[in-house]
């Protein structure tokens, strides 16, 4: 198999005076190398494409402003909405036509203009206490504010990108002010002030300092292989809660073309790649998190965790209604 440079580098100038050659692509991304090397090493070996990854952990729209048609990035690769979002008002993506790309992402995981494109998709559920909390007991986001929670639930910053999202889907499918409700519920209900990552919740599940909580479905998998954190996970089972009369939220990790991509034709063709059911097969079972295909089935252990039925929502509109989400979380001082 063809080698793959990978530079994870905090600052990328003397990568970019040499990456111009022809016969490779350049991706800055949010998301750690380990997670998309099968992925573009299976591409290399196709196609004889080098590919160099530059992570960065922050900034990533802001540098590409500042590199302009200097830049030697073709390819963003991010997780969230927001993220893909920020990436398109920045002003540093460029619109893709490709019947091969839109063909394989639904319409509602993907830019109506062009500018971004799901590749993988995580729904936002419940973890709950194997020993304290029956199967059923929760079946919509809704009830999260219910009483019958009170000082039983953990979860991460309500700021977090994460649960933004989560809320502005609360606010497309409920409006302002039933959110706002709704926030003030779950709040009273938090066992403890939100803190940590989405596993830290687990650990505290685990610990006995709460019920439920919050987190990307992805995590438990990321856990059972942590010989540490198998105790955790084998303390919850996944619930998946869903909007009344909708379904269970899902947020995503996506591409988008850099507006002055110096090598635009072979970024497009990793970009069909990465759609294809080869390519979608290994996310699936390398990542545990679902494949943007309909036709490419979870993994085997995803697929144990339950049946999942994905809200219909546009992602577009989730992303425009993050400033209200966000606003809403600061008035009723989640996070206080």
């Amino acid at each position: 198999m063809k080698h793959i440079p990978v530079m994870i580098l905090g600052f990328v100038t003397a990568w970019a005076q040499a990456a111009a050659a022809d016969g490779e692509i350049n991706i800055y991304s949010y998301r750690q190398p380990g997670l998309i090397l099968p992925m573009l090493e299976a591409f290399t070996e196709e196609t004889g494409i080098d590919v160099n990854i530059s992570f960065l952990d922050s900034g990533l729209v802001k540098r590409l402003q500042l590199e302009g048609d200097r830049t030697p990035a073709d390819l963003i690769l991010t997780v969230d909405i927001s993220r893909l979002h920020a990436a398109v008002e920045g002003g540093v993506t460029q619109p893709v036509a490709s019947d091969i790309i839109t063909g394989a992402i639904p319409a509602n995981y993907r830019d109506p203009g062009g500018e971004w494109f799901a590749l993988t998709l995580r729904a936002r559920v419940v973890y709950a206490s194997r020993d304290r909390v029956p199967g059923g007991a929760l079946t919509h986001y809704e009830q999260l504010a219910d009483a019958d929670w009170r000082d039983r639930i953990c979860t991460r910053s309500g700021t977090h990108a994460y649960n933004l999202s989560l809320i502005a889907a609360h606010v497309a499918h409920h409006g302002e002010m039933q959110t706002r409700a709704w926030l003030e519920g779950l709040k009273a209900n938090l066992a403890r002030k939100p803190q940590g990552n989405d596993r830290a919740q687990v650990k505290a599940i685990w610990a006995g300092e709460c019920d439920i909580s919050v987190g990307n479905t992805y995590y438990m998998g990321k856990m059972l292989e942590n010989s540490e954190q198998q105790e955790w996970a084998n303390s919850v089972r996944i619930l998946f809660p869903e909007f009344r009369n909708a379904g269970t939220h899902m947020n995503v990790s996506g591409m988008a073309l850099v507006r002055h991509a110096p090598h635009r034709a072979d970024a497009i063709r990793l970009m069909e790649f990465l759609v294809s059911s080869t390519a979608q097969e290994l996310y699936a079972e390398d990542n545990y998190e679902y494949p943007v295909r309909r036709d490419v089935a979870a993994s085997d252990l995803v697929s144990s965790w339950g049946a999942l039925t994905h809200d219909s929502l546009s992602l577009s509109e989730i992303a425009e209604l993050r400033p209200v989400a966000l606003r809403l979380v600061e008035e009723v001082d989640f996070d206080g």
